[in-house]
């Protein structure tokens, strides 16, 4: 019972150390695609493809299946570009989370508008 009892409590904490791992790669794989997209010479997309390379090295290509990035203006007037991650939550066993897990990453863009410059 207390073998039981043990092991039930190290698959748990296998687990969310496995859901924190994929989470805290996905994040850092979005901010290094945003960082990527936002240089002066480069598109959004290009920022989606360097978080996908990055994901797929690092946990699997299922992982990379829905990255998406845009650029927008904050509030404030800053444009900033932004990679979006949509990817499944990783289960073992039938006891877990389900569901998938979103995170994104934001980078400042080079191209500001300076003020007076305004188009």
């Amino acid at each position: 019972m207390v073998a039981a009892l043990l092991l039930f409590v190290a698959m748990g904490v296998f687990q969310l150390g496995l859901a924190l791992y994929v989470r805290n790669t996905l994040i850092s794989a979005a901010s290094e695609g945003a960082r990527f997209g936002a240089r002066a010479d480069a598109q959004p997309a290009d920022g989606t493809a360097r978080a996908e390379s990055l994901i797929t090295n690092a946990l699997g290509s299922s992982f990379a299946q829905d990255v998406s990035a845009s650029r927008s203006v904050t509030a404030s007037g800053v444009r900033v570009v932004e990679v979006r991650v949509s990817a499944p939550l990783p289960v073992i066993g039938p006891l877990g989370p389900s569901g998938s897990l979103t995170v994104s990453g934001r980078a400042f863009s080079e191209e500001q508008v300076v003020a007076g410059d305004q188009p």
